[in-house]
């Protein structure tokens, strides 16, 4: 198998898995809303180490009976009982103690899906001043791949990541969120779509616009299921 970058891994990298099944497995658990992300952490606590603010359902009840109810307060913009957790004036995750999560085995669903993996995987940009220990993590991420095919997973991600980014114009105001994660995930939402249309451009040898694509993609986006 060859890694992610030319063919040598450094000293600082850190196994990723494989590309393909990494991709497949994230499209999967966001079409079924189940979440829930297995991901090789190590030592590495960064996303509890970023100023992150915490989001938590109303049905996390034993979650939140873990935590402080001086440490929660209403989500913006959501109904009652949807509520966010701060974080300390380090920037730290206030259920991290002695760099241990304390209530691991009820960590709320967000920890749970949370996976700095996806920016690697498309490319997308961590803050390096606000969040140095994510974008740490991204570098060292190494993804393998096992065949072409897997390399044509990332080339197409990568590729309607930056559309998303070039061409946020073409949609609604918020449809192509600010939000790095909310981004990567729409990406690997419509990676597929985005692939046909593009493929099928090339084969017919004509030229799609960008605003016909964005189009497709707001019809496929707003269909149910």
């Amino acid at each position: 198998m060859s890694n992610r970058n030319n063919g040598s891994e450094s000293a600082s990298s850190v196994p990723a898995g494989n590309f393909s099944a990494w991709l497949h497995g994230t499209e999967a658990s966001l079409r079924s809303g189940n979440g829930g992300a297995d991901v090789p952490c190590g030592a590495c606590r960064g996303c509890c180490r970023s100023s992150m603010f915490i989001y938590i359902k109303p049905e996390e009840r034993q979650t939140i009976r873990r935590i402080p109810r001086a440490l929660l307060f209403p989500a913006p913009g959501l109904p009652k009982g949807h509520v966010l957790m701060g974080y300390d004036d380090k920037g730290q995750c206030p259920m991290l103690i002695d760099n241990q999560c304390s209530i691991y085995e009820d960590r709320p669903q967000t920890c749970r899906d949370y996976d700095c993996r996806i920016f690697s995987a498309t490319g997308i940009s961590v803050d390096q001043q606000t969040q140095p220990e994510i974008a740490q993590r991204v570098q060292e991420w190494v993804f393998n791949f096992e065949n072409e095919g897997s390399r044509e997973d990332e080339r197409v991600l990568k590729e309607a990541t930056s559309f998303l980014e070039k061409n946020r114009e073409l949609f609604p105001p918020g449809s192509v969120p600010n939000n790095p994660v909310q981004l990567a995930v729409l990406a690997i939402r419509i990676y597929r779509l985005f692939s046909g249309l593009t493929s099928q451009a090339r084969q017919d040898a004509s030229s799609l616009s960008d605003a016909a694509i964005a189009d497709a993609i707001l019809t496929a986006l707003s269909e149910p299921g």
